[in-house]
């Protein structure tokens, strides 16, 4: 039995002998947050390996750049079809196991793509794999709530939704090794680190859901009655992948469409998920057309204008998600929705700051204002992710993700087509560039807008947690 226990202990993200502390930041260890980030990492890597082997595959099969623009768009209507029911699997059934197959799908979906003999078939392992990507965002965002509390969930929201904006390091390891090995190879070594990503997320310890914020929750406030004996004591060693039988008084699980609903009724996450959407949709459309701008106002070589505008990506999207995690604690607690008021006041600024950017005409000028209003922008991202945590209850936190997901599959999917039809009709990129601009200033107000129910929100699903 000792043995079992001690096992059980050391296993990754075990809580510590001693039980869960309500003033530890980080019970569970890093551990998990690490591996999590390696799944974010791995998922953006495999998912742009295409578009850096791209001339290679249709040098080889001769398929049209309609047909090369139409996996994306695909890709993103089948990611969104399945967000919403993983979110509902998520919230019933063990996180870790979801994510380490879904992981496990991608691997495969990428050999595939590697060996495909023809166009149709790689045309639906890239589908597959999308669609296998947004299974488990949910079941991701659920399980960093479990494992961290409310102190902790800027920094680790923060750095694992920051993998979405890193996809630029799977279009240069495509491009690295295609033009070495040919395109298949890309793919074919891809799939070794996706299928080692599945076994470690499988050896991950499932944390038990709601915990952290009953916890929390009984610490928090003097009033309520003394949690029961044993719950702040770590789990026997056992089956860690089921979910503790509810307490009396829990939340009960409702069906698909019932709670799709209730969680939409939550007015904090549907701003915040709307105002990101925005964003998205913005940033999508501009960056994605970044380079061309680049080459036609500026006379940019492509190379030199593709590495310029990855690199500001990168920098600024590291940048912003350091200094609004920073931010966010600082102000959090003394400023009625301090995070809310970070991540909002940056989208608004950043989007203004990226208007005046697009009229410089100095190439330097342009680089320097657009790496501003990323680095601006960016403050969102982990304080927008870590509010919609804390105002959706433990019991329906994966179909809130999904939520999320959703609206950012759509923004994603549709801001590159709307700068490119407003280019075609009015013969202008820039003029096409600046249409989306506005909107980006309105996502952000849309946030702050959200900072008169974060409060009262927050607050109740912490009630909700004392008296489950």
């Amino acid at each position: 039995m000792v043995k079992a226990v001690a096992r059980e202990r050391r296993r990754l993200g075990s809580p510590p002998p001693g039980g869960i502390s309500a003033t530890d930041p980080n019970p569970f260890g890093w551990g998990p947050f690490v591996v999590l980030f390696i799944v974010g990492m791995v998922d953006r890597i495999e998912a742009n390996l295409m578009s850096g082997v791209l001339p290679l595959i249709q040098e080889e099969w001769g398929f049209s750049d309609t047909a090369a623009g139409s996996i994306p768009t695909a890709a993103a209507l089948a990611a969104a079809l399945v967000a919403l029911p993983a979110g509902y699997l998520a919230d019933r059934h063990s996180r870790t196991k979801i994510i380490a197959v879904v992981v496990l799908v991608w691997a495969l979906a990428t050999l595939g793509s590697g060996l495909a003999a023809g166009f149709a078939f790689f045309y639906f392992t890239r589908v597959l794999l999308a669609a296998a990507e947004n299974i488990d965002n949910p079941a991701v965002g659920s399980l960093l709530a479990d494992y961290y509390p409310a102190a902790t969930r800027m920094q680790v929201y923060g750095w694992t939704r920051m993998t979405t904006y890193l996809g630029g390091v799977g279009t240069l390891l495509g491009g690295v090794i295609g033009q070495a090995f040919g395109w298949r190879a890309a793919f074919l070594l891809m799939a070794i680190p996706g299928a080692l990503t599945a076994i470690l997320v499988w050896r991950l310890r499932e944390p038990r859901r709601g915990e952290i914020d009953r916890i929390m929750a009984a610490a928090g406030a003097p009033s309520a009655p003394a949690p029961p004996p044993g719950a702040l004591e770590p789990p026997q060693a056992g089956p860690p992948e089921a979910d503790p039988a509810p307490t009396p008084g829990a939340t009960v699980k409702r069906p698909f469409w019932p709670q799709v609903r209730q969680v939409l009724a939550i007015r904090t996450l549907v701003l915040v998920s709307l105002g990101v959407m925005i964003l998205t949709l913005g940033l999508g459309g501009v960056y994605f057309w970044l380079p061309s701008l680049m080459v036609r106002a500026f006379g940019m070589e492509i190379a030199a204008a593709g590495s310029l505008s990855g690199g500001i990506t990168i920098v600024g999207v590291l940048a912003g998600t350091v200094i609004g995690t920073h931010l966010g604690k600082r102000l959090h607690g003394r400023v009625r929705g301090g995070r809310l008021l970070v991540g909002g006041t940056g989208i608004t600024v950043g989007s203004a700051v990226l208007g005046a950017a697009l009229i410089m005409d100095s190439s330097a000028a342009l680089v320097i204002l657009v790496l501003l209003a990323v680095t601006i922008s960016s403050t969102a991202i982990p304080t927008c992710t870590a509010c919609i945590a804390d105002v959706v209850a433990a019991s329906s936190r994966g179909v809130g993700f999904a939520v999320l997901q959703v609206l950012l599959t759509i923004g994603a999917a549709f801001g590159p087509l709307i700068v490119g039809m407003t280019s075609d009709a009015t013969g202008s990129l820039l003029v096409a560039m600046y249409a989306l601009i506005v909107p980006m200033i309105l996502g952000g107000l849309v946030v702050l807008a959200s900072r008169g129910s974060y409060e009262r929100e927050a607050a109740r699903v912490l009630e909700d947690a004392r008296n489950s």
